[in-house]
């Protein structure tokens, strides 16, 4: 689509950080030793404003809460499932809960959405992160689908306050943002105009959704394609009314489905609105898989690879005519 090398979403934001972190005293990094080249330059550059906690997911917030009372802006980094699930407790009562009475800018990065970590198995991937986090009143959810929206992420990250939660992919995705910059206002960018379905995916599941749309403008169905980022924050007006031009909607998520992720958010935003359509949403059966295999392989054991992914849309669509 561009020029622009492909990187990893983490060293993306890290490298932001380490500019960030060297203009203003205020950014405090903690991680739970998990390690990166561009982590190494931060430790060695700030080492005042780094800190390991070990592997010790549920101190990394409680340190992390415990500086932003401070007035420090925190980046906490460790893997997804971790970061989320072992101290959602911690995320509960010290981020969520105490930031409503106290102001705190606490940045939780997990690294390992969905699939990405495909050959550690269901301990180290990473299904559910969506719905809990999502769960928690005054949380910011976001899902990249490639490192420039993670990089531009930073800039939201520092300037404003609250708790929030980054769900970036272990893997180097395509660029997708090459030649612009992702709506961070909107928190959605539409990529591919459609006067059919409308395509909603967040994450990794965004390159599925553009290459299921263009297998199927060959037979002349022509889906929109969104890119769902911003989880909790997005303009909530803008979207309801993209959604109301099309006559269905299918969610793509690399996450449970039926369990309040991406499918439940648009149904409730157009239930709310008044602006029902047929949905239907994509996402990993909820059971978990101990199979090995390359990413590609796993997705269409679970139905959201595109080839399941066209097959399902398709027949949406037909019991729709």
């Amino acid at each position: 689509m561009s020029g622009t090398k492909p990187m990893a979403m983490r060293d993306a934001l890290l490298e932001r950080i380490w500019r960030g972190m060297a203009a203003d005293e205020r950014i405090f990094f903690v991680t739970a030793d998990f390690g990166a080249p561009t982590l190494d330059r931060i430790r060695s550059d700030f080492p005042k404003r780094f800190v390991n906690v070990g592997i010790a997911e549920q101190n990394l917030i409680n340190v992390s809460a415990g500086l932003a009372l401070e007035g420090f802006t925190v980046f906490a980094y460790a893997i997804a499932p971790f970061i989320t699930m072992r101290c959602y407790e911690q995320c509960r009562t010290n981020l969520a809960l105490l930031s409503t009475v106290r102001p705190m800018n606490v940045t939780l990065v997990g690294v390992g959405a969905g699939y990405s970590y495909v050959v550690s198995g269901p301990t180290h991937q990473c299904y559910e992160d969506i719905t809990l986090m999502r769960a928690m009143p005054g949380f910011q959810v976001f899902s990249p689908a490639d490192h420039v929206t993670a990089s531009h992420l930073f800039d939201r990250c520092v300037g404003r306050k609250g708790p929030k939660y980054l769900r970036f992919d272990a893997q180097t995705l395509p660029v997708l943002y090459g030649e612009r910059a992702p709506d961070l206002e909107r928190g959605f960018t539409v990529l591919k105009d459609g006067t059919d379905a409308c395509l909603v995916a967040t994450g990794y599941m965004v390159h599925t959704a553009l290459k299921v749309a263009e297998r199927l403008e060959e037979d002349g169905i022509r889906p929109a394609v969104l890119d769902l980022f911003d989880l909790s924050g997005f303009d909530q007006e803008a979207l309801a009314a993209k959604l109301a031009g099309h006559r269905a909607v299918v969610s793509l998520e690399e996450a449970f489905s039926g369990r309040g992720g991406v499918d439940a958010l648009l149904r409730d935003l157009l239930s709310r609105r008044g602006t029902e359509r047929p949905i239907l949403g994509v996402g990993v059966e909820p059971a978990y898989h101990f199979e090995l295999g390359d990413r590609a392989t796993l997705h269409e054991r679970v139905g959201i690879g595109p080839v399941s992914v066209e097959a399902r849309v398709r027949a949406f669509l037909r019991r729709l005519s």
